[in-house]
């Protein structure tokens, strides 16, 4: 490249959390387009009822735990187009679903025929008393992303609007204090990590709003043991995977380093948080997915085949290798955690 190419280059780029902020949430961006994430790739939610129906289900357990208030908060974070919150309400037992006040927060703008009594937010409430569920939030909390340079030091990476990527300042500051706590990067060239700060403070935000409840992350995940070496910054499109690039015509993921989002401050003294992955948590809340018996064929065949369906549904959200080994971070506050 020439010192005028890379002059150029330099002037139109800036860091991924700002650029993939303004791709996916700022004018014409991803998540603001008319087929919302639905269009583009299949989550939990999608896949299967099943999925709102094992949250309303420890939605019935938080309920529990509260003494059954009289007004039950659930709160659905990243909400897209409103599936999972209403899916909950079509769930809950009508004793429960008569005392919960349902929100949804999303930066898009409220999709219509929405029923009237989930109320559409931008921003968390700043009091919760229920549970706050957040099924693939995180991962779409921007971060910046670091880079190790030929001369071992570790550098924001800077990327242009058509996804080109140059080396920027060193990391420093309480990036760097990050990097070095939970994502330790060597001395390798090439070596590259997302910094989950933002991540960590966005989950916070959601843990304090809590008077008393519980707060769920659900997410594709990695702990500080098992770091992948050049990260997982990715694009989506179409349900399938692409080139990240920060120009609005595709999601722009990485997956969450929930153990740091776990480690909230000594402080607030908090119950301790649980990680788990995604087929654990819908076991303890039920979902099992046995296939029937096969006399079940003969004698009950449209049951049969109900439940074979069901079955299989169970078996894509706790599959291994797929969504079962989302990661569960649970943060109680107030009550013991529902999921024991």
């Amino acid at each position: 490249m020439t010192d005028e190419a890379t002059r150029e280059t330099a002037e139109d780029a800036r860091g991924w959390r700002a650029a993939t902020e303004a791709a996916l949430y700022g004018p014409g961006g991803f998540y603001r387009r008319p087929e919302g994430p639905a269009g583009h790739f299949r989550t939990s939610v999608h896949a299967s009822g099943l999925f709102a129906e094992a949250v309303a289900e420890l939605l019935c357990r938080v309920d529990e735990a509260l003494d059954r208030p009289g007004t039950l908060d659930f709160v659905d974070m990243g909400a897209g187009r409103g599936e999972l919150v209403t899916g909950v309400l079509a769930a809950l037992p009508a004793d429960v679903a008569a005392r919960v006040r349902a929100c949804a927060v999303d930066l898009a703008d409220r999709p219509p025929g929405l029923p009237d009594r989930i109320t559409w937010l931008a921003e968390l409430p700043r009091t919760v008393s229920g549970l706050v569920f957040a099924n693939e939030w995180l991962d779409n909390v921007p971060v910046e992303v670091a880079e190790v340079d030929a001369a071992g030091v570790p550098r924001l990476v800077l990327v242009r609007r058509d996804g080109a990527e140059l080396l920027g300042r060193p990391v420093s500051g309480a990036e760097a204090e990050w990097l070095a706590r939970w994502w330790p990067l060597g001395a390798e060239p090439g070596l590259r990590a997302e910094i989950g700060l933002p991540r960590d403070q966005a989950w916070a935000t959601a843990v304090t709003s809590l008077q008393r409840g519980l707060a769920v992350a659900v997410d594709y995940a990695h702990t500080v043991a098992a770091r992948p070496p050049f990260g997982t910054l990715t694009g989506f499109r179409e349900g399938r995977g692409t080139a990240p690039v920060p120009d609005g015509s595709c999601d722009i993921t990485a997956h969450v380093a929930l153990d740091a989002c776990a480690a909230l401050d000594p402080a607030l003294r908090l119950p301790e948080a649980l990680l788990c992955t995604q087929r654990d948590a819908l076991r303890a809340l039920g979902l099992i997915g046995a296939r029937p018996p096969l006399t079940f064929a003969s004698t009950h065949p449209t049951a049969y085949v109900r439940a074979l369906s069901t079955a299989g549904e169970a078996a894509e959200l706790t599959a291994s290798g797929g969504l079962g080994d989302f990661g569960w971070l649970l943060q109680p506050v107030g009550i013991e955690n529902p999921l024991l």
